[in-house]
């Protein structure tokens, strides 16, 4: 690869990097924290391609300048010796690598992680909820309907031995998955980045869920039903449907 392509290539990827900062993409590998580190890092890669090939320039420009006056002239070829055609031309493979990531942000857009990801990993409770065995959770706003992450709801039904989500009414979004004979409720929780993620998940019982494609997202209203979350089924606890809607995949679709 020649080295204008290698500082093109740079410029590409750097720029690939700020546009999925900008434009939210960068949500389906990161949580939003990152989006400074990201924008930061396309612009030093911006930067330092623009760098090389105005350092290019100005060298060709230089060597293009006639001899002075009464230089002797020497042997064709550059600086070092090498005559024409033995110039460096090193092979630089691994250089093109760098196209992989610019046509992966450019050309093709991976959705986020989904129903087979929760298939392929067993659900547990959030980290938070599992550093602490049986806990007090302050209690709930007195709304008719309580909306709630995901991951908040199954900590609060494994761990809170208030029970303050017994008899309430609670509003859950997230996206559809059809496992072991049932529907779950499901929604994946990273720490860092989409490499880390691990699901939480809620049994549906009742409604319509059943009839929904794989990875539909959807809202459900329903209650608790006590004491379903347990080690043994990955704190999973069950859910009773009251009503579903099906909504649109959020721009963000993990939780925290």
């Amino acid at each position: 690869m020649r080295r204008e392509t290698q500082n093109v290539l740079l410029i590409l990827l750097g720029g690939a990097l700020v546009k999925i900062a900008l434009n939210g993409d960068y949500l389906r590998y990161v949580k939003p924290a990152q989006q400074p580190w990201i924008i930061a890092g396309g612009a030093v890669m911006v930067v330092l391609g623009v760098v090389a090939i105005v350092r290019d320039v100005l060298g060709a420009r230089a060597q293009a300048r006639p001899s002075a006056p009464g230089a002797a002239p020497g042997p064709p070829g550059d600086a070092h010796g090498h005559g024409p055609g033995e110039g460096h031309h090193h092979a630089a493979r691994s250089a093109w690598l760098l196209v992989l990531p610019v046509l992966a942000v450019f050309l093709v857009a991976p959705p986020a992680l989904g129903a087979d990801s929760v298939t392929r990993t067993e659900a547990r409770a959030p980290q938070s909820a599992a550093a602490a065995d049986a806990a007090v959770f302050p209690p709930l706003p007195a709304d008719p309907v309580v909306s709630l992450p995901l991951n908040q709801f199954v900590s609060r039904a494994g761990w809170d031995r208030n029970g303050t989500l017994n008899d309430r009414t609670v509003s859950l979004s997230g996206f559809v998955v059809h496992s072991g004979g049932g529907t779950l409720l499901a929604r994946l929780v990273i720490t860092c980045c989409a490499a880390d993620a691990y699901p939480v998940t809620a049994r549906l019982r009742g409604g319509d869920a059943g009839h929904l494609a794989t990875d539909a997202w959807i809202e459900v209203t329903g209650r608790v039903v006590p004491g379903t979350a347990t080690k043994a089924n990955g704190y999973t606890p069950d859910f009773a449907v009251a009503t579903v809607k099906s909504i649109p995949a959020p721009k963000d679709p993990y939780e925290y």
